[in-house]
């Protein structure tokens, strides 16, 4: 792809936020026509490749396996067929081809129930990059509140660091940094945030990140969709940057949400497993014990307290009734920078969702009776990062997110509980 890089933000598309910088500001940015993932099903050459590839054979006597995978069941009902060594029937008997039946089923549905899993596994983060993207890059010499002010005026919500001195990617600037540094110097209203205004992203990193300072994770290219998965689960991200192991440039920022959406795309194709019929109650899937939540009068920097403290990327706001009747996210603080109201942060939860920058459908819900088929669809069209699970009077019982849910899909093929993450 070709690319090219400007400063940032100082761009056209910068202005219109109300942003200005210098050329000399020590941000780069790798901008390219944006190209949403759903204009991947209109890439013919790349589509139909993969629907040929990946296309269920003429009916041979196999089950359905994909590509590349050693995953052959085969559906024999001969009474010469040899029986399981733990039957003790006779192949030539009724109950014989009976127990044979259900000896093949159990098989059947375990390989289906992998479906997704070997799906993961026979596609490449590659396949998942669009064929054009914008990609925003901070070098770590830039003033945090210019970076935070970028992310605002590019539409996105975290930035890989690049480091001069190294030559190298050394970590990512997210809007979790925007929430530690009001938590950590926020005083009042009357005293400005002065490490905000002047901090340099190096510095902020050598302050906070001293003590839990961890290399960048990132996943090359040719590495397997699940792999991706894997990693973003295990090491609790978010985000994960597709770096080219050749010329060291990033490539795209992989999310859960954008690989659900890919393997959305191909659901159609494949065998539904039996565990998608299934309810959340049933797969135990989510969080339902402990959810953190505020109230419509709560103030912003409690909120953000309970955020770092509780390490969670939402609050479900319940009213005194104990209704649920919105959400404050992660993403909303970014609102804070780009209005610039980050010095009072004692108004209510209320009175900044007022400020939200793009239209609130409402919260998203779902029941706990709800099959996990559902689920994923609403969640994949809704373009959202959770579901909170509540009763019949509305009143929140848990939450469900996309990490659950690609735990449930692709880790935990048969939709047992969480493992890779309990490990931690």
């Amino acid at each position: 792809m070709a690319q090219r890089r400007i400063a940032c933000p100082g761009s056209e598309e910068d202005t219109a936020s109300g942003l200005s910088s210098s050329p000399s500001t020590p941000t780069q940015v790798t901008k390219q026509p944006t190209f949403p993932l759903e204009s991947y099903k209109h890439e013919p050459e790349r589509l139909e490749a993969r629907l040929r590839s990946f296309s269920s054979p003429p009916d041979t006597g196999q089950r359905f396996s994909l590509p590349h995978l050693p995953v052959t069941v085969t559906k024999s009902c001969t009474a010469a067929s040899t029986l399981s060594p733990t039957s003790k029937t006779a192949p030539g008997t009724i109950e014989g081809m009976l127990e044979k039946l259900e000896l093949e089923d159990e098989a059947v549905e375990e390989s289906e129930s992998d479906i997704y899993m070997r799906f993961m596994k026979s596609h490449k983060c590659y396949d998942i990059v669009p064929t054009s993207s914008k990609l925003v890059v901070f070098d770590t010499t830039l003033q945090v509140k210019k970076a935070f002010f970028a992310l605002v005026a590019n539409g996105v919500r975290a930035a890989p660091l690049w480091e001069t001195k190294n030559q190298s990617f050394v970590g990512m600037l997210t809007i979790t940094d925007f929430i530690n540094i009001l938590h950590r110097y926020y005083k009042s209203p009357m005293v400005q945030i002065y490490e905000l205004e002047e901090h340099k992203i190096e510095t902020w990193r050598e302050l906070y990140l001293q003590e839990t300072f961890k290399p960048l994770v990132n996943i090359c290219p040719d590495a397997s969709l699940f792999d991706a998965v894997y990693s973003l689960i295990k090491n609790k991200i978010h985000r994960l940057p597709v770096v080219d192991p050749v010329s060291g440039n990033a490539l795209y920022i992989l999310t859960h949400k954008r690989i659900l959406k890919f393997l959305q795309l191909f659901v159609s194709e494949m065998p539904k497993p039996a565990f998608m019929k299934k309810n959340l109650h049933e797969l135990g899937i989510g969080t339902y014990h402990n959810i953190a939540f505020i109230h419509p009068h709560t103030p912003i920097i409690k909120a953000l307290n309970i955020f770092v403290e509780r390490r969670v990327s939402a609050l479900p706001v319940v009213d005194e009734s104990g209704k649920v009747v919105d959400i404050y996210s992660k993403f909303d603080v970014i609102n804070l920078a780009a209005e610039k109201t980050y010095n009072n942060l004692d108004i209510t939860v209320t009175q900044a969702l007022e400020h939200r920058s793009q239209y609130f459908e409402g919260v998203l819900k779902c029941s706990k009776l709800e099959t996990l088929e559902t689920i994923v669809d609403r969640i994949v069209k809704a373009e959202v990062h959770r579901l909170v699970v509540v009763n019949e009077a509305h009143s929140i019982v848990g939450i469900i997110s996309l990490s659950d849910i690609l735990q449930a899909l692709v880790l935990s093929p048969a939709g047992a509980k969480r493992k890779a993450s309990d490990a931690e």
